[in-house]
């Protein structure tokens, strides 16, 4: 999410035309600000002279995310529009941009409300972790760790976390490592970039573990576990004497008559990433990949109602269209690639 999360409300901005939008329009807002407005900004924004940037509104609600003193600022000037521009998310991801607009620009957002957001999102991401929340509510990680320890009865949990990068990482380490342990006991052969990538670990851990079943140790060591073993580690692993856990199943892409994981649920999977829900290529690909998750009762009644005419010239756009897949990954696969030898 480093730098992608960061393309939210400015990249918007930046990207998009703003277009005139009636004030009785704007149906709600979206603000981390508990207190609402502040009556004396909304003065001084009033009787500025100065051409004020565009608001953000959510077009699938007509809530402004971002501008709520510039809309109460052109209701004392007595205008009946407003420039604006808009973005499509659900309510969740419409606070964070609130808030990441609110922290970055305009009237400082006190404390205590970046405090509240931060729990909020913790609630509504609890997979994220706290330096991504931290870049967010401009709050250090450390406070949102105090945060989340605080409320941790009340939010749901998960064995991940989504950093800044949009990486996701085992919260327990020991996971992370039995979990490459499994991986490399099923297939010896695999890369170590291959393990991290399904494991959520780092390539350096992957061959630490693969250098302690070399030596018949089990893939964590006594110092990670706090003295004692982890979960699901019975004593002779702890001393190093047993296999390895059975290998857990792991969804893969299919290949020839391989099963592979259901395309619904790699999508959905995937919408759950900050680094790519909040870039705007992001959101372009997801949308693309979310046309493909149509499944095949549907593609047979869409295929029985194409006009017969035109049934030619969709055969061979639809050609096009894999063939426009098969070079996109292809083209991340080289650049997977290159990145990785260099």
């Amino acid at each position: 999410m480093n730098g992608q999360l960061k393309a939210d409300t400015i990249d918007l901005m930046a990207r998009q035309s703003a277009q005139l939008v009636s004030l009785s329009a704007l149906t709600h807002f979206v603000s981390p600000r508990l207190s609402g407005p502040d009556s004396a900004h909304v003065r001084l924004l009033a009787e500025s002279e100065a051409d004020l940037p565009p608001i953000l509104v959510n077009r699938r609600t007509m809530h402004v995310i971002d501008g709520m003193h510039r809309v109460h600022a052109a209701y004392l000037r007595g205008q009946s529009t407003i420039e604006a521009v808009f973005c499509d998310c659900d309510e969740a991801e419409a606070f964070v941009l609130a808030v990441k607009a609110n922290v970055a620009h305009g009237l400082p957002l006190p404390r205590s409300d970046r405090n509240a957001a931060a729990e909020r999102i913790i609630n509504s991401h609890p997979e994220w972790s706290d330096r991504a929340i931290a870049s967010v509510t401009g709050l250090s990680h450390k406070t949102v760790g105090a945060i989340r320890r605080r409320a941790s009865g009340e939010i749901p949990h998960s064995p991940t976390r989504l950093g800044r990068d949009g990486r996701e990482r085992p919260v327990d380490a020991a996971e992370g490592r039995l979990q490459a342990g499994r991986i490399l006991s099923e297939r010896p052969g695999a890369s170590l970039r291959e393990v991290a990538r399904e494991a959520g670990v780092s390539a350096a851990t992957v061959r630490d573990v693969r250098d302690r079943l070399r030596r018949g140790e089990t893939p964590v060591g006594p110092a990670r576990r706090g003295g004692g073993a982890p979960a699901g580690v019975t004593g002779s692993e702890a001393a190093g004497t047993a296999p390895v856990p059975p290998p857990r199943e792991v969804a893969r892409i299919h290949g020839g008559s391989d099963p592979g994981p259901d395309l619904g649920e790699l999508v959905h999977s995937l919408r759950k990433d900050p680094s790519l829900r909040f870039s705007e290529s992001g959101r372009t690909l997801l949308r693309l990949l979310d046309a493909c998750t149509v499944g095949p009762q549907e593609w047979t009644r869409i295929s029985e109602n194409v006009p017969p005419h035109r049934v030619e010239s969709i055969v061979t756009a639809a050609r096009e269209c894999s063939r426009a897949w098969q070079d996109f990954a292809a083209e991340l696969e080289h650049r997977s690639g290159r990145q990785a030898s260099g």
